[in-house]
């Protein structure tokens, strides 16, 4: 059974998802994939701190500047994991398969996927944990 900190988790995450996957499509008419990648994911992960204060760990008792820079670090990590993801299906595993439909955008909206496990660990046990 899924609980119900975990399932508010994966319908926030979804969100932020959507604006870091919708932005993207928008940042890359004017700048390089990569970049666009990094830039719709500040977008995302903005929206991801706010809705996850509110709705997912609203009981985190440590000080707002610390759940931000461990918030900004466990996100850097699946950044690190989004765009390793998104770039190796675009650049290599898609042309070598003869993936050419959507590459970019199916790359990577599987690359948002894929840091959902560490996500939510590491901003359970580190971003907005409680002292008590």
């Amino acid at each position: 059974m899924i609980s119900p900190r975990l399932l508010r988790f994966l319908l926030v995450s979804g969100v932020a998802a959507l604006i870091n996957f919708g932005s993207r499509i928008v940042f890359s008419l004017v700048v390089p994939y990569p970049a666009a990648i990094a830039l719709a994911f500040c977008a995302g992960i903005s929206s991801a701190f706010i809705l996850n204060r509110r709705y997912v760990f609203e009981r985190a008792t440590i000080p707002l500047r610390e759940q931000m820079l461990w918030f900004t670090a466990v996100n850097l990590f699946a950044l690190l994991q989004t765009m390793a993801v998104s770039l190796l299906l675009k650049y290599w595993l898609f042309p070598t398969i003869g993936m050419h439909w959507h590459s970019e955008a199916v790359a990577h909206a599987i690359g948002i996927v894929f840091p959902i496990a560490s996500s939510y660990l590491g901003h359970k046990k580190l971003s907005f944990r409680s002292t008590s």
